[in-house]
């Protein structure tokens, strides 16, 4: 171990070293993408997500990470832990990233196959180029460039959850159980993104989240259409009256007893770059009043995630006994997700038409997130972000998506700074059809990492 910390490499000589790992960055890149790590055994084997979390673990171990462990997380998946010791005396800085992924949805609107690496248009495309296997890409870049310059400046604890996407709480509930194992000085979540590319930006706030589904039940069992329809219920039209009362006539969040009138401060969203990152179709209004920040980082949104009815295709004429659907629900720093959870099913139970039977089932749930932007190692980022991007200051936005991890972590350790940064800005479409990443933002956020590293621990002598 060091006894005492390495000059400080020259910033231009880490940006070309940086810049000299981006081969290597895309060939483990593509190694890791090829992994169906989608946490739902339904859908693809876990063995996917298995291997995946070795290789990460086999990452750790080749960079000289100590204690590399593949955690079984109550959940029933694996998240990836590794300690790399810094100087004595430098504070500890906590990476995080996940390399499980969403399902690829519709594989005939890739232009590429999904779990196939692919350059075009001066991009990368794949499932979890993005989000977050290119988080944790970022993070070896950063780590080796600093190597190469002297050594990492700081102790290393890194963590790799394995089902961020399925919002199960694996990770978080592993973490209470063993609240020392995740202790660092400050904690770096590698899950956002910049507001657009080019544009330096860190997280400051993040939505809570809840999944529930609903099911309605009105029949014993299917009926003919043309015998009883007119007098028998409809289990599939009550469930869509029921999903209906969740929006008001503009598309507003409607919940009884949830406020829906938030407003956001901080960077400003115009309308016309939110519809085109959206790709919204002409002609086509935006729901919801307010900015575009009010809608996205200040106040819920409800989403209708799937329904299960027959598909068009072999349709038959007949009254549905039974009908269920997913819903998602978003909601802003400070209002409660627990609390939240109880007014949207007290809702639902309440909105569902005819005395129909109705069932809900929280499938998931996490609380929001807001940072303290003026804690000390926003000014490290800060300076970081100022040279990897020139003539570029910091900026602050919030994010409508959720990381329940960050409320646990922030609970675990109310005095650790927490900072969210990453690759997900809006062209990397991530969740979607064709997600893919920058390489130039890759290469930009690895150096803002390492240069922050340098910075964090500077301050700390």
């Amino acid at each position: 171990m060091d006894t005492a910390p390495s000059p400080r490499p020259d910033s231009a000589a880490l940006a070309a070293t940086v810049a000299s790992l981006q081969p290597r960055a895309r060939t483990e890149l593509a190694e890791l993408v090829a992994f169906r790590s989608v946490a739902d055994e339904a859908q693809f084997p876990k063995s996917e997500c298995e291997a995946a979390a070795n290789w990460v673990a086999d990452a750790l171990r080749a960079e000289g990470f100590e204690d590399v462990a593949l955690l079984d997380t109550p959940d029933g998946t694996q998240s990836v832990y590794g300690y790399l010791p810094g100087p004595e005396g430098a504070p500890t800085v906590l990476l995080y990233a996940h390399y499980d992924v969403q399902p690829p949805l519709d594989e005939d609107a890739w232009l590429s196959p999904p779990f196939e690496l692919t350059e075009r248009d001066g991009r990368w495309y794949g499932r979890g180029a993005a989000d977050c296997k290119g988080g944790f890409i970022m993070h070896l870049s950063a780590l080796r460039a600093l190597k190469a310059h002297g050594g990492v400046p700081v102790g290393i604890k890194m963590i790799v959850e394995g089902s961020e996407e399925q919002g199960t709480g694996g990770l978080q509930q592993y973490a209470e159980a063993h609240p020392e194992l995740l202790a660092a000085d400050t904690i770096v979540i590698g899950d956002a993104g910049n507001f657009r590319p080019g544009v330096p930006t860190v997280t400051a706030s993040l939505r809570g989240m809840m999944l529930m589904r609903v099911e309605v039940r009105t029949l014993a069992g299917n009926l003919h259409s043309g015998m009883f329809g007119g007098a028998a219920p409809d289990a599939l039209a009550a469930l869509i009256r029921t999903l209906d009362s969740l929006r008001a006539p503009d598309g507003t969040t409607v919940i009884d007893g949830l406020e829906p009138d938030g407003t956001w401060e901080g960077l400003h969203y115009p309308e016309e770059n939110f519809r085109a990152d959206a790709k919204v179709l002409d002609g086509v209004d935006l729901i919801g009043s307010g900015t575009v920040g009010d809608r996205l980082w200040a106040r819920p949104a409800v989403t209708v995630l799937g329904i299960d009815c027959p598909p068009v295709v072999g349709a038959t004429p007949s009254v549905h006994a039974h009908a269920a659907a997913l819903i998602s629900l978003r909601v802003p720093p400070g209002v409660n997700a627990a609390d939240t959870a109880k007014l949207l099913r007290a809702h639902l139970e309440s909105h569902v038409p005819w005395n129909a039977q109705v069932t809900t089932e929280l499938i998931g749930q996490g609380e929001a997130f807001s940072a303290d932007t003026t804690s000390p190692a926003y000014v490290s980022m800060a300076e970081a972000m100022r040279v990897a991007y020139p003539g570029q200051e910091m900026q602050t936005a919030g994010m409508g998506g959720s990381i329940p991890l960050c409320n646990t972590l922030a609970a675990l350790y109310p005095d650790t700074e927490i900072l969210l940064i990453g690759l997900s800005e809006p062209e990397a479409q991530i969740h979607a059809a064709n997600e893919s990443v920058s390489p130039e933002e890759l290469e930009r956020m690895s150096l803002t990492e390492a240069l922050f590293l340098l910075n964090y621990a500077e301050s700390k002598r």
